[in-house]
Formats: C-alpha cells, sequence, structure tokens
C-alpha cells in the first residue's frame, strides 16, 4: 500500500510540472489545429519540433511508469486519486509561470477538488484481483472511438467550451489507460501480445495526450485540467467499485460519496468560471 501511494504521488508530481512544459509547447503550434487525420501528422510533427513539449513527454512518460506500478499495487480510485495531487502542482506553477489567475472561489474549487478526492482515497479498501474482463474490454474499445469522434469535433471550437470538452475527453482517455492497465493480466510475452488491453493502453494514452495538447491550446491550464483530472480519477474508481471489485472499508460508504460530489462540483466550478473568462 505504502509503495502504491508513493509511486502515485510521485507521478502525480511529474504530471503536474509536465502539463505546464506541454501548455507551453503547444501553444507554440498554430490554434488551427484539429484531431483530423489529414492534419494530424502535420500537428503531432509541430509539437515534436517544440523543446517543452519533448521535455513534457519524457516527464509524463517517466510519471507513468510510477503511475503503473500504483495501477498494479493499489484500488484504481486510490491510485487515481493520487494521481490528483497532480492538480494543484498545476495551478500553483500556472499561476506563478503563466498568465492564468485563480479567483478566491477557483481557489476554493481546486481544494474542493482535491479534498473530495482525498476523501475517496481513505475511503480505499483491498483492491480486486486482476482478471480479464471482455465487457469490460469491449466498453474500453467503443469508448476509444466515441471519444476520437467528439475529440474531432470539439477541436473544431476555439471556444473556451471546447477547452473543458477537450480536457473531460482526456480524462476518459485517461481513464481508458488506467483501466486497460488494471486488465492487463501478468504472463509471457505471447499471452501479451494476444491481448487486446495490450493496445488499448497506449492508444488510450495517446489519443489523451494529443486531446489534451488541444485543449492547452485554446484556454487555461486550469480549465483544461480539472476536468481532465476529475474524469480520469472518477471514471476508473467507479469501474473498480462496480466491476472489479475494489472494496470501500466498512462504514466509509458516506466520505467515498462525499468525495465524489465535492470533486464533482469544484469540476463544474472552475470548468464553468474558467470558461466565461476565455
Amino acid at each position: 500500500m505504502l509503495l502504491g501511494l508513493g509511486a502515485a504521488l510521485g507521478a502525480a508530481a511529474l504530471f503536474g510540472v509536465a502539463a505546464i512544459l506541454q501548455a507551453v509547447g503547444s501553444r507554440k503550434v498554430p490554434t488551427e489545429s484539429e484531431l483530423d487525420p489529414r492534419r494530424l501528422g502535420g500537428f503531432i510533427v509541430a509539437l515534436l519540433k517544440q523543446p517543452a513539449f519533448l521535455a513534457a513527454l519524457v516527464l509524463n512518460l517517466a510519471g507513468f511508469g510510477l503511475h503503473f506500478v500504483a495501477l498494479r499495487l493499489l484500488p484504481l480510485y486510490l491510485a487515481q486519486a493520487g494521481i490528483a495531487v497532480s492538480l494543484v502542482v498545476t495551478a500553483l506553477l500556472a499561476t506563478r509561470l503563466m498568465s492564468d489567475q485563480l479567483s478566491a472561489l477557483e481557489w476554493s474549487a481546486v481544494i474542493a477538488v482535491c479534498i473530495g478526492l482525498g476523501l475517496l482515497a481513505v475511503s480505499a479498501g483491498d483492491a480486486g484481483a486482476s482478471a480479464q474482463h471482455h465487457g469490460l474490454t469491449i466498453g474500453v474499445i467503443v469508448g476509444l472511438v466515441v471519444i476520437a469522434v467528439l475529440g474531432a469535433l470539439a477541436s473544431r471550437s476555439q471556444h473556451g467550451v471546447s477547452t473543458a470538452l477537450l480536457g473531460l475527453l482526456a480524462g476518459l482517455g485517461y481513464a481508458g489507460v488506467a483501466i486497460s492497465a488494471r486488465l492487463l493480466r501478468d504472463g509471457s510475452l505471447s499471452e501479451l501480445l494476444h491481448s487486446p488491453t495490450s493496445y488499448t493502453l497506449p492508444i488510450s494514452g495517446a489519443l489523451a495526450f494529443i486531446l489534451y495538447s488541444l485543449a492547452l491550446q485554446r484556454g487555461s491550464v486550469t480549465l483544461a485540467t480539472t476536468p481532465m483530472i476529475a474524469l480520469q480519477t472518477i471514471t476508473p474508481a467507479a469501474v473498480g467499485v462496480f466491476v472489479l471489485d475494489d472494496a470501500v472499508r466498512n462504514g466509509w460508504w458516506p466520505a467515498a460519496i462525499l468525495g465524489f460530489l465535492l470533486s464533482a462540483a469544484g469540476s463544474v466550478i472552475l470548468v464553468r468560471f474558467e470558461s466565461v473568462k476565455a
């Protein structure tokens, strides 16, 4: 438990710094970028020419290594709640290094999200056994197609709401990473190569990374990051508890529900006020 939580917090610190570097690199690419197969190659090449973006990519890969350890050792909602600490790191750095300025209400919303995710963390019981789940695997695949289609539509807009929507879709993509990592079974290389989750994991991560980059082009780092963090935390948490037999500690269901409501409310407040400013 301690090793897994330490890995999650270490990953959160790396992800928080990477978000700022990713924003710097993404904003140096033309803002008319879209999630369009005909233009996607050029967009990716343009991103890879930015040193800040390359640094963000390295930090994200290192963070994912730690995150993967947490996902294999902890219940999904505890692993994801630890990762959510990156929201605070990102918000603090965004206000100091970029043009983002948060009001007292918005800082309260950030704190509410973190407290809510903390309540989810302390409510954690034992992780369910890792196992193949064909229905869930199909759901992840279908979800990736839906996320890609909605992302292509949202990327056509430069409005502040598109920033939040792209961040939300990125969060769902990263949720697919967490779920796929949990569904991976220990086995031989041949078994891994024949497992659909060996492919949904990197595809989910790549799609989420691109969507997040598009979101960072259009609005504030906080507006892009908050819905992403909330969805990548809450979605796997729900899947873990209701599908994969992750346990909630006895008597802690009220705290878990309160944590969910605080996280959701804080995210809505940030998206609402940040999109108005954008």
